[in-house]
């Protein structure tokens, strides 16, 4: 199921909502419409479905998803172009900073291009990140306003071996690797900084590992002996 919404011309499609992810994509050009993937239908709904007897029910459950993402996107649809970003900058307080640096060094595989006794900066132009660690000055640290940090790899063998290499460093594992379907389906293993920060590293499933998602949606962990 999609939901096309047209331009005045009528002559393409602005924008492409596909509900199930087994679906077609988006049109081919010279439609070229904006594609968004909320992925609603398919085991969630068959299993929503299975567990309410009256219709209804399911349809109801179906809408209360809806309603939020919609008004999203009716927050969305006016905004105007924004400045043409270069890099994506963010600094993070943190207690111990040799700590945390050896960590982050660690996660984004390169030294700080420079440090000083309050702070130090790391700098991937590939990822067009600037990410600077800030001494805290005693400031307690909160968890409940910045959910995670993350990084994509390319696959799951990738996820995997980052957990290997991450119980060699000796980080602090939060959730060994595991294939999720809820959401958006990763492969994703899950860390801890020295400050407790969450850390994601996950990577996108192909069409063939979507094809096999279980009809409960149930995790599968990727590595023997680590499911609880």
């Amino acid at each position: 199921m999609t939901i096309e919404v047209a331009s005045a011309a009528g002559a393409s499609c602005d924008l492409w909502i596909a509900l199930d992810p087994g679906a077609d994509g988006p049109p081919a050009p010279p439609l070229r419409p904006r594609y968004v993937d909320w992925s609603l239908l398919g085991g969630w709904w068959a299993s929503n479905r299975q567990a309410h007897a009256d219709p209804s029910a399911a349809y109801a459950a179906l809408d209360a998803l809806l309603q939020p993402r919609i008004a999203v996107l009716l927050a969305l649809l006016p905004v105007p172009g924004g400045p043409a970003a270069a890099e994506f900058h963010a600094s993070l307080r943190v207690q111990d900073l040799p700590r945390s640096v050896a960590f982050y060094a660690w996660l984004l595989d390169t030294w700080p291009r420079e440090w000083t006794h309050r702070y130090a900066t790391f700098i991937r132009p590939d990822l067009a990140l600037n990410f600077v660690l800030m001494v805290a000055d005693g400031n307690a640290l909160h968890h409940d306003t910045l959910y995670h940090l993350g990084i994509a790899l390319p696959d799951r063998a990738a996820v995997i071996d980052a957990y290997h290499r991450a119980r060699a460093f000796g980080a602090c594992i939060s959730k060994p690797p595991r294939t999720t379907w809820r959401g958006t389906p990763l492969h994703e293993l899950w860390l801890e900084d020295p400050d407790g920060t969450l850390i994601e590293i996950y990577a996108r499933l192909t069409p063939a590992e979507l094809a096999d998602m279980p009809a409960d949606q149930a995790p599968v962990f990727l590595v023997p002996g680590t499911a609880p």
